[in-house]
């Protein structure tokens, strides 16, 4: 259940690179806990500088962010992550053990648990995440799917209220994907907040609430995400594409169906076009 009052505030937050790289200008935005969030744009848009901003891997050149209602400027990396959570797009920048249930353990260390709770915990998530078969292999053996499995499970085992994906759909198959998606359904249960990079835009307008289009290290769009991605404009200004559903609407009123909402679900615009390929039949019969 969502709370009322923001969990993050981030308030004219500005970052530029060593280099004099403008990355991010004047960004503004609050999120709720329990809010499931995307934030899209090219490459280059200042998503990724963004979120590292949130646990302090990068410091910001002027602005503010606010966790709870605490000013985290200058927090400590290790103070952070105890409530925020990276999965970052590459897994073999965070992943170094030397076998996928030391890389489970370490993490959970660092939560002062008992030896024994945390060989529980350890053998609960390797269960969980289906990575069981591999306990003693080396992450670096893994496939490209399981990696990114074990890098999300060495960071959810520690249960963080906030949870980042950095393009967490990239490069992963039906099966992977459809196991991520009962992953963050199951976080939203325990009134996570999270918030998803992506450039997948069926899987955000499907699942994820609300969106935030940036452009240009700049925020050009926040809301909700159906009515942010139905916007021709503000997704061409993103330089994204239109969700496929939208596009067939498109296609529908340019061989003569207007009344068809651009908001329509992939179900209903079978039920439409069943209905309407009827009603065209009745027609040609009826003429006959």
């Amino acid at each position: 259940m969502l709370e009322r009052l923001p969990l993050i505030i981030i308030k004219d937050l500005s970052y530029t690179y060593p280099d004099g790289t403008q990355a991010l200008k004047k960004i503004n935005i609050s999120i709720r806990r329990g809010e499931s969030i995307a934030i899209m744009g090219k490459n280059g848009a200042g998503k990724t500088t963004l979120i590292r901003t949130l646990n302090g891997l990068i410091r910001p050149t002027r602005g503010n962010i606010y966790i709870a209602k605490k000013n985290i400027n200058s927090s400590s990396i290790a103070t952070l992550s105890k409530n925020i959570g990276i999965i970052f797009q590459n897994p073999y920048h965070q992943l170094f053990a030397n076998s996928v249930e030391e890389e489970i353990s370490f993490s959970l260390k660092s939560l002062n648990l008992s030896k024994d709770t945390i060989q529980r915990k350890t053998n609960e998530v390797l269960k969980n995440f289906d990575l069981e078969k591999y306990r003693e292999r080396s992450p670096l053996n893994l496939s490209g799917g399981e990696s990114k499995k074990l890098a999300i499970a060495s960071i959810v085992c520690r249960d963080p209220g906030i949870l980042i994906f950095d393009e967490p759909t990239l490069g992963q198959d039906a099966k992977e994907i459809e196991f991520f998606i009962n992953l963050i359904n199951n976080e939203r249960k325990k009134s996570k907040t999270i918030i998803i990079i992506t450039h997948n835009i069926e899987f955000t307008f499907k699942y994820i609430p609300r969106t935030i289009l940036m452009a240009d290290g700049k925020i050009i769009a926040d809301g909700p995400t159906k009515k942010v991605l139905n916007s021709e404009f503000l997704v061409e200004k993103a330089s994204l594409i239109l969700p496929q559903t939208h596009q067939f609407c498109l296609a529908l009123r340019q061989i003569g169906i207007q009344d068809i909402r651009d908001d329509i679900s992939e179900n209903d615009i079978i039920n439409y076009l069943k209905k309407f390929l009827k009603e065209k039949s009745i027609s040609i019969k009826e003429e006959e």
